[in-house]
């Protein structure tokens, strides 16, 4: 079979997928998983989301056409135009959200794994993923298997993630907190919310300013070796931040995000653009939302 004969086939393949889910509102297409590891060319990649976009020209809806990058961190020199996704896997610390925020597309990381199978390693990663300015996050979770769909299958100790209802009740309270948020006003914030004390502690925040801020605070390290692995440190204490606020009257709270529990919640009127604040002692992590009261 010629080379030209078998992207045709693979052509109308990808035309009879796009044209029968084209109903559906709940999927984005992605063209090719971990294309760098099968050297995938750039070229045919391009060409199947010409394909998707042109057929869906036809179609009454329209879906979004993700490109898988790398593992880790990568920064994209040259974005396709058809391509409105960019993922990545293991992307922890999420440097790739940094890296290729100013492109205006959706940052994702949408496969985790290889760091053990705590449900605190896979909720933290998602946690500073969305906070860094991440707009998509997955895990794989291995509790799915055939036979299995409800996902209660319970793997073995050697399996290389996590997984279980547990894990997916805590990335709920991740999803309904960042559903609660004005997503289209906020904007990574690092020079607006800062720690305010040198330790392990790490912090991603988000600003609308002077309307809405967050900032998720955890404790983990990557360990460095021929495979670095991302380890939570699991001790109890407080965090200070500094955060630059315009004048007005605020309301906080304080949210432990393994039980969506509301730690402390409080009001404040600010003065001056500098507030420090310090946060209740917490394991793991915790997450600080700021939000300018109505009327102020």
């Amino acid at each position: 079979m010629q080379h030209q004969d078998l992207l045709e086939i693979e052509d109308e393949f990808v035309r009879k997928i796009v044209t029968q889910v084209n109903s559906f509102d709940n999927l984005y297409f992605e063209i090719c998983n971990e294309p760098y590891w099968g050297k995938v060319q750039p070229e045919w990649q391009r060409h199947i989301s010409s394909v998707i976009a042109n057929t869906e020209k036809r179609l009454p809806q329209r879906h979004l056409i993700s490109e898988n990058i790398s593992n880790g961190s990568k920064k994209i020199v040259d974005p396709d135009p058809n391509v409105s996704i960019f993922n990545f896997h293991y992307a922890r610390p999420p440097s790739s959200v940094e890296l290729n925020y100013g492109l205006a597309r959706v940052i994702g990381c949408n496969e985790t794994g290889f760091d053990g199978q705590a449900d605190s390693t896979y909720r933290i990663q998602g946690w500073a993923f969305l906070a860094a300015g991440g707009a998509l996050y997955n895990n794989l979770d291995y509790s799915f298997a055939v036979g299995h769909e409800r996902g209660d299958y319970r793997f073995s100790k050697e399996t290389p993630g996590g997984g279980g209802f547990e894990i997916r009740r805590q990335l709920g309270i991740l999803a309904r907190f960042f559903q609660s948020l004005d997503l289209e006003e906020l904007q990574p914030a690092q020079t607006l919310i800062r720690l305010d004390s040198p330790d392990t502690t790490k912090l991603y925040a988000l600003a609308a300013p002077g309307k809405e801020y967050v900032a998720y605070l955890y404790r983990a390290t990557i360990q460095s070796g021929a495979k670095p692995h991302f380890e939570v440190d699991a001790k109890t204490g407080t965090s200070q931040i500094a955060v630059e606020l315009p004048a007005g009257a605020y309301q906080a709270l304080w949210l432990d995000p393994k039980t969506g529990t509301v730690l402390s919640r409080f009001h404040f009127d600010q003065k001056n653009r500098n507030r420090t604040l310090t946060s209740p002692a917490y394991s793991e992590d915790i997450v600080l939302k700021i939000q300018l009261q109505s009327g102020s």
